[in-house]
Parts: structure tokens; sequence; C-alpha cells
């Protein structure tokens, strides 16, 4: 019989020590990977929508706050600003700016936020068209792949928005039904959750005249807003938020201009990189506290491993030393304790692995649902990899000492105790 076979039949001898032993190790693998997988798709969005936008520009409130709500739509507005306020960020000739694009909002349809916008919003997220075209009419809307793919909304069709991102139908404006004339094609990005029409469309939308209530067109008595030049003809008019894209983000001018706006206006200015990474040490304090006692766990379970290979060993010194007889070497005895960590170290494993992409895969369905953003328990990440090598090491690690005393098992003892 093999040391392999050998060792396999000895590890199902004892099912309650398997049990409790891959039970402990799967779960503490588990809580590890899970975070990991967690973590790093967490990351890729956020980093993803980035986007290369370099300042946000809103009403004064929480920064981390309008970030999360201009850039990645998982959270309200602060409040709105008026386009004479911001005019001088909207003005297509600025000296600092590259791109500017205004953000209005306040509806959306099936929890996809509408956004008022112009089609700066694709070049910062490299969005390209697939079917249909762009917005350009007020009420007309083109959709994000994924607004497409949850909603069943295809070029022609027509809905009705409600207020906030509730899906109530006692908050929908029926007044005003939006027209989808274009789809864009999968970016990866948060563009692909949103459904976007001018600045013009969340305006009429708003307008809670007697015209509204009859239910008369507004592409007919309001003209489209389109770029920021339209934009600037309207300074009464309101906007939720700014993104905004430097030509040049080593100019000193450049590196003032947030101070400059939070200190001389009464809007806020908020940089993305820095307000994510507050949002990473805030979540990052809980995250670091459960994947510590995941490693407690994973430890608790080598222990475990140790404490039943060592039970296992004294237990079964008379067939170890009848190895040795049958011509077995002391190396022959060393490796078959070290094979039996070495399984049971793999078997947990394995059970970490389901327990996390599993779980994964279940709460991610609750992240799509709450924030729309995709995430998936079918995949496998780098740290997968280094957390394989890590346990079958605790494995072996925890079948060493066993495995020396087992090698040095006094033959002639161990046969006559057993006569």
């Amino acid at each position: 019989m093999s040391v392999l076979k050998l060792a396999w039949k000895n590890i199902v001898s004892n099912p309650l020590n398997l049990i409790l032993s891959i039970i402990l190790f799967g779960l503490g693998i588990g809580l590890i990977s899970f975070l990991m997988l967690l973590n790093t798709q967490l990351s890729e969005n956020f980093e993803k929508n980035l986007a290369d936008i370099d300042l946000v520009i809103g009403a004064k409130g929480s920064p981390l706050q309008m970030i999360l709500c201009s850039m990645y739509h998982i959270d309200n507005p602060t409040g709105n600003i008026k386009v004479d306020e911001a005019k001088a960020f909207l003005n297509p000739g600025h000296p600092l700016l590259e791109i500017s694009v205004p953000l209005s909002l306040g509806d959306s349809y099936k929890r996809h936020r509408i956004v008022g916008t112009n089609d700066g919003i694709l070049e910062l997220y490299n969005a390209q068209l697939d079917q249909g075209k762009i917005w350009a009419q007020d009420l007309d809307v083109t959709i994000g792949a994924g607004v497409a793919r949850a909603t069943g909304l295809k070029i022609g069709d027509s809905f009705k928005s409600s207020h906030g991102f509730d899906d109530d139908a006692d908050l929908a404006h029926d007044h005003s039904a939006f027209n989808v004339v274009g789809i864009l094609k999968p970016s990866g990005s948060v563009v692909d959750q949103l459904i976007l029409t001018n600045p013009s469309t969340v305006w009429a939308v708003h307008d809670h005249t007697a015209e509204d209530h009859e239910g008369h067109d507004h592409r007919h008595h309001t003209p489209p807003v389109r770029s920021n030049e339209e934009l600037l003809q309207h300074p009464e008019k309101d906007i939720t938020s700014l993104l905004i894209k430097y030509k040049d983000k080593t100019n000193y001018r450049t590196l003032s201009l947030p101070r400059a706006i939070n200190e001389n206006t009464d809007m806020q200015a908020a940089s993305p990189p820095y307000e994510i990474n507050k949002l990473y040490s805030l979540i990052g304090v809980g995250t670091d506290a459960i994947r510590w006692l995941a490693i407690l766990i994973a430890f608790v379970s080598a222990i475990s491993i140790f404490i039943s290979l060592y039970k296992s060993m004294k237990e079964r010194k008379y067939e170890l030393s009848l190895i040795r007889v049958m011509g077995g070497s002391r190396a022959t005895l060393f490796m078959l304790i070290v094979i039996e960590g070495i399984i049971l170290s793999f078997i947990g494993f394995v059970v970490g692995m389901i327990i996390s992409h599993g779980g994964m895969e279940i709460m991610s369905k609750f992240l799509q649902a709450s924030y729309r953003y995709d995430f998936t328990g079918w995949r496998v990440i780098s740290g997968d990899a280094w957390l394989f090598i890590g346990s079958i090491a605790l494995g072996i690690v925890a079948a060493l000492i066993p495995a020396y005393q087992a090698s040095y098992t006094d033959i002639h003892k161990a046969l006559s105790e057993k006569n």
C-alpha cells in the first residue's frame, strides 16, 4: 500500500477529528479569502471610477458624500449649486481645466440614477456608443449597458422616473416620459449603471407648473441644453456638481484651486483620491479586525491539526512499529504523518474556498441590488494562490513534531506494550 493511501486511511479512520479540523481550518481560510475577494473587487470598482477626475465641485457639506454621490452614485447629493456660481468652471476657455462635466441629479428608474449632463462624461469614463445615438433632445436618454441588462429597456422604449432612489409608484413623475435613443457599450465603470440625458430634462421634469400637470411635452418649450455654453445661458438654474479634469496637475495654480474654492465661494471642492483614501482607512479598521480574527482561527485550526496528528501518532505506535519491521524507514514514517497534515490542510483549503466564493456570490446579489456595481464570487484572484501555499505550509508545520516523534518510535517498546 502506498504512503498516500495509508495516510488517507489513517485520516478517515477518525472522522470526528477530521471534521473538526477541517471546519476550523476552512472557516479561517474562508474568512481570509472572502475579505481578499471583497477588497479586491471594491478597490477595482473605486479605482476604475476615479476616471482621471481631479476635482469635484458641489454644494457645501460632507466632501466624501459629494464624491460618493457624484462619482460613484451610491449616496445622496449634498445640495445644489447655481449655474451662475459655477460659471467660471463651466467656461470652455478656463486656463486650468481640460474637461468640466456638469451633473444634475434627482430622479431614477428602477434604482438606476438619471443624470443630466453633456457628452463630456463619456470622455471621462471612456464610454462608447453601442446602439442608437447620444441623447440630444430633452427627455431623450442614452442608457448604460448595465441598465439595459437589468431593466430590459431597448431603443424606442419609454419610461417614467421616480424621485430619488426609491422605486415607488407614488413618487413617479407621471407628466414626463423618457425615451430611450441609445445604449452604451459595457465599460466596466459606473456609466454602465446610469441613464444619461440633458440637464434641461432634469429641470423640466421637476418644473411643477400647470403645463406639466396637463401633460405637455417639455421638449417643445425648453431649448435642450447640450453643452456648457448652452448651460451658461441659464444662470438661475441649479446643477448638483461638476466633475473636473485638469490640464496640468503640477501647476501651482491648479494645486491651490480647491482651497480657493472652499475659502472664497459658497461651494466646496473635494479631491477624489484623497476622500477615497479616507474611506479606505475607515473601512480598513473593520476589515483588519476581521482579518486578524480569521488568521487567529487559521492558527487555532493548525493547532487542532497538530493535536489530531499527535494524538493519532500516540494511538498508532504499534502500527507505526509494524511498518518499520516490514521494511519501512524512518523517512517513510516521517512522510506519512506530513502527508496526513498536507491532506487535512488541503481539504480545509478547499472547504474555505467554497465558503468564501460561495458566500461572495450570495452577497454579490445584495451588493448589486444596493449599489449597482458588478461583484462575483466565481473569480480566482492572485491572493488565492498565496493562501493555498500558506495553507499547505501550515499543514506541514503542524505535522512536523508528530512526524518527528513517529519516525523515532521505539519499535521494541511499542511491540512489547502491545503484547
